[in-house]
């Protein structure tokens, strides 16, 4: 069915503004694929804000040339071809894609071709190594994981030694009580009873030779003179 010049043009201004908001851009040929399977792979694709899209050759490379600057070439785009374009993560629906060209590899019903990354174009190779690449969310679960296990090995540690502190902690509770209490109980002084003070009987004895003892004097007795009153 041939499709009017007004439409191709409708089609070629949609991929254009697609690509322009594109992180990442890659072709698959898909000439076995049902319509059960596109619809599915469309679904998983949406989840990740990524569309598979198939449109003429001649309107890709157009748009490639008007957003990009980029001639492509007839190896990237051989046969019937299907343009992928994703808004978010530069590998996250490729991946969803290599899982269908891995599922359906032996009826070869679709497979890269090429791809756009980083303003470089890229054969079926080069695209098919990127699309093996973990995704956005399996590195960072990979980082997580990292991140966590010193901290997981620390936590075990704490817990560990908290389990073996609740283990003492009835005896060591008694024993924190008990000095507490020591502690806190008022100190005692004990009196040493004095011993009886015995009475010193001072003896006056000199031992310096010469000094010589007070010897307490007496005063002499005053002798009454009689007056004699002579005779008349």
């Amino acid at each position: 069915m041939a499709v009017s010049k007004n439409k191709k043009i409708e089609v070629l201004a949609s991929i254009e503004n697609e690509l322009k908001v594109a992180t990442s851009v890659a072709f698959t040929s898909n000439t076995k694929l049902t319509v059960e399977e596109v619809t599915r792979l469309r679904r998983e694709l949406l989840a990740v804000d990524a569309q598979f899209t198939l449109v003429k050759k001649t309107l890709i490379r157009i748009a490639f040339k008007n957003v990009y600057g980029v001639e492509l070439n007839e190896e990237i785009m051989p046969g019937q071809v299907a343009v992928l374009i994703s808004r978010w993560d530069k590998i996250a629906w490729i991946a969803i894609v290599n899982k269908y060209v891995n599922e359906l590899r032996k009826e070869e019903k679709i497979k890269f071709v090429g791809s756009y990354f980083d303003g470089q174009v890229l054969d079926a190779a080069a695209t098919a190594k990127i699309a093996n690449l973990p995704s956005r969310e399996v590195l960072l679960a990979k980082l997580l994981g990292s991140m966590k296990s010193p901290i997981s090995a620390l936590a075990r540690f704490f817990d560990a030694a908290k389990k073996d502190i609740e283990g003492k902690w009835a005896t060591k509770v008694s024993e924190l009580a008990w000095l507490v209490a020591k502690k806190e109980e008022p100190k005692i002084e004990e009196k040493v009873p004095e011993a009886p003070k015995e009475e010193v009987v001072a003896e006056v004895k000199s031992e310096n030779p010469e000094v010589k003892e007070e010897v307490p004097v007496t005063e002499p007795e005053v002798a009454t003179e009689e007056v004699v009153t002579p005779a008349e």
